[in-house]
């Protein structure tokens, strides 16, 4: 792999980038603790297809756009200890030659590794972007019960291969939940992907309760006690992986249930962009976070993306001029260049304790993980009323029902009125993956169908939209990925105005709507337009009222 420094010399030299735009750039990343690359990537100074034709350029290769899958009857034509042991898999046939993709393209013994399986035609090597490469090697994956049987068979003790098996596949597949739920004559192992649960595996009681038993010494709780919640974490390592891993534990009538939450152990490269927002919602959602004082909230329920999107703020305002404190439960990433605190009810270190320590800290930017109580809504109000800005997530179904909610906590209008800035409603949907999408035409009529009274939200007698087919690379799913859909409501001076009357949430939704605002339905259309997401998957999340 090449190293940040060699790959802005090659932008330079082969006038993908300018001299002047590569140090302007290399200036504000190391002001803001980036790295250069990510953040030209982030700008759209560059694409990942034009920067992996840089490097195929510097190896003097050609450039071979991995984002797309081949067929796996193609790739499997090399075994998986090759595709492994030199990072490069087969893309192409033709009839004269074989086309090889990999990310270290002038490797030792690569071409003639490859010769011992590939006969009688020329093979070519090219360069592409390495998750292309690891894509590949999903073709070669046998399903975990496949390998449980496997494992079964070995002399080895049988839990820890279980579970490092079982995390390996959550990992593999970008799973943000694993579930193992005992049942009446087995128990059941289940992976969320992109906000669904699918069926992994099943294994028997015998080797489930090794398993609840190997977790709960990794998660440093109570092994005996089979009738209380516990919570804790474990960490996952790896020759290629560290993962944290966030515990609970709870007793159900059929045995112990444990689902284990998967954190990002670094955030790298997160924007605004990233999380969904489109332009338009940026440029909004930016002004909000460069005012020197005020709060941003971000609401939705459990799983819909809020600490993510407080994250990629973070990840915008993150200076070496700042002082950037959160007091969180959990702390799920970890950003270098900020203070992050953990809630600790064990030392009554609570949200509203934390946030009063933390304004003694001469902070410029407070995240709180979560406003869950009237005594931490008024701490976090005060907070920024008094020249800090707070950001902060909270549970409701979308912006303008969060007004009434901290109403409830007893927070006064005009509090609210001098202190709120914008408040972002979120839920995610699923992106149409990549490898299968293909287009298919629809009349008024059709999209009726689809959703009643859909069609009055595309204007054209006949609208093309997309969808995914299935393949290996989504696991048959059509989708690979999520992006969010928002509502975004700004508190304008009229808005203002309006909230120092103790407005129900329909008045505060008609305003912003009469001021431009989109609800998440409308910002949920403009991604199946743009053939991010299908009319089904938004109609899962989101209702044409909202």
């Amino acid at each position: 792999m090449l190293d940040d420094k060699t790959l802005k010399e090659i932008l330079v030299s082969e006038s993908y980038v300018s001299k002047e735009d590569m140090a302007k750039a290399d200036e504000y990343a190391s002001a803001n603790q980036l790295g250069t690359i990510d953040l030209l990537l982030e700008q759209k100074t560059i694409s990942e297809p034009t920067l992996g034709q840089a490097i195929a350029e510097y190896f003097a290769v050609p450039f071979t756009d991995s984002e797309l899958l081949p067929d796996k009857e193609i790739v499997m034509k090399l075994p998986e200890s090759f595709v492994k042991k030199y990072h490069a898999a087969l893309y192409k046939e033709t009839e004269k030659e074989f086309l090889i993709v990999t990310d270290e393209p002038k490797r030792s013994g690569l071409k003639e590794a490859a010769g011992e399986y590939l006969k009688k035609k020329k093979i070519v090597i090219s360069y592409g972007q390495p998750h292309g490469i690891d894509a590949c090697l999903l073709f070669y994956r046998k399903p975990l019960s496949e390998r449980f049987a496997n494992i079964l068979k070995s002399d080895k003790p049988i839990a820890p291969q279980l579970l490092t098996e079982i995390f390996l596949e959550a990992i593999t597949i970008h799973s943000s939940d694993i579930h193992f739920e005992s049942q009446e004559k087995d128990a059941l192992i289940r992976l969320r992907v992109d906000g669904m649960l699918r069926d992994a595996a099943r294994i028997d009681h015998e080797n489930y309760t090794n398993i609840i038993n190997l977790v709960k010494v990794q998660a440093n709780v109570k092994i005996d006690d089979h009738f209380s919640a516990q919570d804790g974490s474990i960490r996952f390592e790896d020759k290629e992986n560290i993962v944290d891993m966030r515990v609970s534990i709870v007793p159900t009538i059929d045995g112990e249930k444990i689902v284990l939450r998967l954190l990002s152990h670094y955030v790298k490269g997160l924007s605004l962009s990233d999380v969904g927002l489109l332009a338009e919602d940026q440029a909004i959602v930016e002004a909000a976070a460069k005012k020197p004082f005020g709060m941003i909230l971000v609401t939705g329920p459990t799983g819909s993306g809020k600490t993510t999107t407080l994250y990629s703020l973070l990840k915008l305002l993150n200076r070496k001029e700042v002082n950037i404190t959160t007091i969180e439960d959990p702390v799920e990433y970890r950003i270098a260049g900020t203070n992050q605190i953990q809630v600790n009810l064990q030392t009554n270190l609570t949200f509203a304790k934390g946030i009063r320590s933390i304004v003694r800290q001469d902070p410029d930017i407070i995240l709180v993980g979560e406003i869950r109580d009237t005594e931490t809504a008024e701490v976090a109000v005060n907070a920024a009323l008094t020249g800090h800005l707070l950001l902060s997530t909270f549970h409701a179904n979308d912006a303008a029902s969060a007004y009434p909610r901290l109403l409830d906590m007893k927070i006064e209008p005009f509090l609210l009125a001098s202190t709120l800035d914008i408040i972002i409603a979120q839920r995610l949907v699923r992106l149409i993956c990549p490898n299968c999408r293909h287009s298919k035409s629809y009349s008024k009529s059709d999209l009726d169908k689809v959703g009643e009274h859909i069609s009055k939200y595309f204007p054209h007698t006949e609208t093309t939209l997309y969808e995914g087919k299935g393949c290996k690379a989504c696991n048959n799913t059509g989708f690979q990925g999520r992006t969010g859909i928002f509502e975004i409501i700004q508190v304008t001076k009229e808005m203002k105005e309006l909230l120092m009357t103790r407005p129900p949430s329909e008045d505060i939704a008609e305003l912003s709507h009469k001021q431009g605002g989109k609800t998440m339905f409308d910002d949920g259309v403009r991604k199946v337009i743009l053939g991010l997401t299908t009319i089904d998957e938004l109609l899962r999340v989101a209702n044409p009222s909202d």
